[in-house]
């Protein structure tokens, strides 16, 4: 299934090829698949609030409406790469997660296998009970460990760069920067986003040097998309390794709780009862 960014980006050049056929940007709405506009737009996810950010940019700055489409598209799809890398280098972690916390439920089921009745044992038996609740709350504890190391491996900002290239796309009106930035901000607090792009700096850089802003700022933002992405990778990669923590802490001692003692006491009744 594509992404909400792939999805947006797709929608957007859509939009942009129409605009440059000629059709009205009201009316370009109505032959897309699904109509939208800005409202509901300025509902969805951040992707989907970002085109309405850019869509009302260009209009508010007179920039050219099919030229700017085509320059967040691309944006878009430079976020749905870094979105892919990141999905990609959190998969290991996650799977890793998933599978080791199924080794309770694979040592109670080693002991039926072997003849042993551990689920009674569990729920039948005050010893079992007691490790029912103890390997429950470990299980427990290990599962919201994961998840609140999952949720800090991931990107901080989702749409990073949207900023500089947000303020690129109302350059492109023709207007003075200090009206560009004041249309960009006013959007972006519209709709609900938030960047922490350093356009202040590279307009400042753009005026020393003597170049266009438009190019630096563009520039900016595919460097914010990739240090995002390298930012994230080393998140997921130091994943791997504190994921050891709650697999040391909870899991293996909810292992012992749950699939030996049990198969031991069942053991040592079995035993008993055989004299």
């Amino acid at each position: 299934m594509a992404s909400s960014l792939e999805s947006a980006a797709s929608t957007v050049q859509r939009l942009a090829v129409l605009l440059s056929a000629g059709v009205s940007p009201t009316a370009a709405w109505g032959y897309l698949d699904e109509p939208l506009d800005l409202e509901e737009l300025a509902r969805g996810s951040d992707a989907w609030r970002g085109v309405a950010a850019a869509w009302r940019v260009a209009t508010d700055s007179g920039a050219p409406l099919a030229g700017a489409l085509r320059d967040y598209a691309r944006s878009l799809r430079a976020l749905a790469a870094v979105e892919r890398e990141i999905a990609s280098a959190l998969a290991g972690p996650k799977a890793t997660a998933r599978m080791v916390m199924l080794l309770p439920v694979v040592g109670v089921l080693f002991g039926m296998l072997l003849g042993f009745n551990t689920l009674g044992v569990l729920f039948t038996t005050l010893p079992g009970i007691g490790c029912l609740v103890v390997g429950g709350g470990l299980l427990g504890a290990a599962a919201l460990w994961n998840r609140r190391l999952v949720r800090s491996a991931q990107p901080g900002e989702l749409t990073p760069g949207l900023r500089s290239e947000l303020v690129a796309i109302a350059l492109g009106g023709g207007g003075s920067v200090e009206a560009a930035v004041a249309s960009v901000d006013s959007a972006l607090d519209r709709y609900g986003l938030s960047s922490r792009d350093d356009v202040d700096g590279v307009i400042a850089l753009s005026v020393r040097a003597g170049v266009p802003a438009a190019e630096l700022l563009r520039s900016e933002a595919e460097e914010s998309r990739r240090s995002s992405a390298a930012a994230a990778t080393q998140k997921a990669s130091v994943l791997a390794v504190t994921l050891m923590l709650p697999l040391g802490l909870c899991i293996l001692p909810a292992f012992m709780v749950l699939g030996v003692v049990p198969l031991l006491i069942a053991v040592v009744s079995s035993t008993v009862g055989s004299f």
